[in-house]
């Protein structure tokens, strides 16, 4: 009975001691080296004003973009977009009919707004969306298609913006995962930002 007592009591100082290390030490110590090693992402990769009040997005998320003055995302079948706490896909199979015709109706309306040609090819990132629906990036060339029309908007050298898609274009991982892929936000916070200083 004694050996059975001592070893309830070691189990119960076993859980304790496991508790506080796994529950309150280990997360506290993970998130202050978060702070103090990477604070620009541990809290979220956010994108701040100039005056460094308001927050206009973050890196890690896309956002929905209409006008022609800006490079449009990835779309999104998050909650109704961009929608973080309902991240998603479509969920819709290669035999959807609903699905076929929303990638029709996608690839016609971005050859409309890009003054393509009927038959010419879409970029797939362009008219479906991503697992998460979240996707901040587009393909290197999506953008460079979509180049033409927002230099054409913004009255811009279209050689500028084929610049500024090339400075937010984000690199392979360790150049070899993955490819690389433009981040819309930021792009797009670059071209309004060019266009205060030109006027």
């Amino acid at each position: 009975m004694k050996a059975i007592l001592i070893d309830i009591k070691n189990t119960i100082l076993a859980t304790i001691v496991m508790g506080i290390i796994c529950c309150g030490i280990y997360p506290v110590a993970v998130w202050g080296l978060g702070q103090v090693l990477f604070n620009h992402k541990a809290n979220g990769s956010l994108i701040l004003s100039k005056d460094g009040k308001t927050i206009l997005g973050s890196e890690l998320i896309g956002q929905p973009f209409s006008s022609d003055k800006y490079f449009n995302s990835r779309p999104s079948a998050a909650g109704t977009g961009y929608d973080a706490s309902n991240s998603s896909g479509t969920n819709l199979g290669p035999t959807s009919q609903k699905l076929n015709d929303s990638i029709k109706a996608a690839v016609d309306a971005y050859r409309k707004q890009n003054g393509m040609a009927a038959d010419a090819l879409v970029p797939a990132d362009a008219v479906t969306s991503s697992a998460s629906g979240l996707d901040p990036h587009i393909s290197v060339k999506n953008a460079y298609i979509q180049a033409a029309r927002v230099a054409k908007t913004r009255n811009l050298d279209p050689a500028k913006v084929q610049e500024l898609v090339d400075e937010y274009t984000d690199k392979p991982g360790l150049g070899v995962f993955g490819d690389a892929g433009v981040n819309v936000l930021k792009l797009n916070l670059a071209l309004d930002a060019l266009a205060n200083t030109t006027k």
